[in-house]
């Protein structure tokens, strides 16, 4: 029996993202969006592709969730996008209360998925998914260390002049201009990149990762990232529905860990078919703990908005 995905938001990440797991024969895909029409026509486009493609998955756009019924991943893409000089943070009221009224239909019609949380700001939206479903933390991570690490890696094989497959990178923390990308960790074929570049490109490098979104939101004018932050949602899901055990960075909810409790905040997680597995705690220099506890605690800061706004 094939595995089945619906992918709440056909804009331009959820659409891709459907593109994505359709070809590389992961799942059937459900398209869910409000807006009449929409999802019908990109899911029968992304059908028709099927034939050149080579794959014989379903696709399916609905505007209810009935369609949606069984899944066993859900990837939320819904909410505003980023416009130029939008904050993630400007995105936070008015985003909570789309996530809410998804994860509610999610959690009726799916109440054993796997949720994927790709909404901004990604890591409060999480906190708002997980208030609403009370599913268990193992089945409600978000994506935002895959796409935040795709980046610097990028950037690091542009600097080197190397192949991006060499490249290794763990980007921490929130998503947002608090991320902590860590250069001790991230490597070219096993080499700290520290030892190959001079501390002020690193420095660069690591500027230009937190800038990752804006920068493209900047460019586009009147759209933000959805190519890469579809491949990343990709790679979640190919994790856990082939039981790779893959290693990745997930916006994950924190209970002690690095000291965090009670939070979603990015750290390097195990994925498989349960969902999160386990979190791998790595140690971190008095520097890296300071940025990572600096990052959880502009989350904390959105979540109390959220609380005093009845959200959680």
């Amino acid at each position: 029996m094939r595995a089945k995905v619906t992918v709440v938001g056909s804009g331009a990440v959820g659409s891709t993202t459907a593109m994505r797991l359709v070809e590389q024969q992961l799942a059937d895909v459900v398209l869910v969006d409000i807006l009449e029409g929409v999802p019908q026509g990109k899911a029968l486009d992304l059908a028709e592709a099927g034939p050149i493609g080579g794959y014989d998955f379903q696709l399916t756009g609905s505007n209810d969730y009935e369609t949606s019924q069984g899944s066993d991943v859900v990837v939320i893409t819904a909410g505003l996008p980023r416009k130029p000089g939008m904050s993630r943070d400007d995105l936070l009221l008015k985003n909570a209360g789309i996530v809410k009224e998804v994860t509610e239909n999610i959690t009726r019609h799916s109440p054993d998925a796997i949720i994927i949380v790709v909404s901004n700001p990604l890591d409060a939206m999480c906190q708002v998914a997980k208030s609403v479903s009370g599913f268990p933390r193992e089945r409600l991570f978000g994506m935002a260390g895959i796409l935040d690490s795709a980046r610097f890696r990028r950037f690091i094989a542009w600097e080197l002049n190397v192949s991006v497959e060499d490249t290794h990178a763990f980007v921490l923390g929130g998503h947002g201009d608090t991320m902590v990308p860590l250069a001790r960790y991230s490597t070219v074929a096993g080499i700290p990149i520290t030892e190959l570049m001079a501390e002020d490109r690193v420095e660069a490098l690591i500027q230009r990762t937190r800038d990752g979104g804006a920068e493209i939101v900047g460019l586009l004018k009147t759209g933000s990232a959805y190519y890469a932050p579809s491949a990343a949602v990709a790679e979640m899901v190919a994790a856990i529905l082939r039981d790779k055990k893959k290693i990745l960075p997930c916006c994950t909810y924190l209970q002690g860990e690095y000291g965090i409790n009670d939070l979603y905040v990015g750290v390097p997680v195990k994925l498989g078919r349960k969902g999160m597995e386990q979190i791998m705690e790595i140690s971190l220099s008095k520097e890296e703990e300071t940025q990572l506890q600096n990052s959880a605690a502009a989350v904390q800061q959105l979540v109390d908005v959220l609380k005093e706004n009845d959200y959680l």
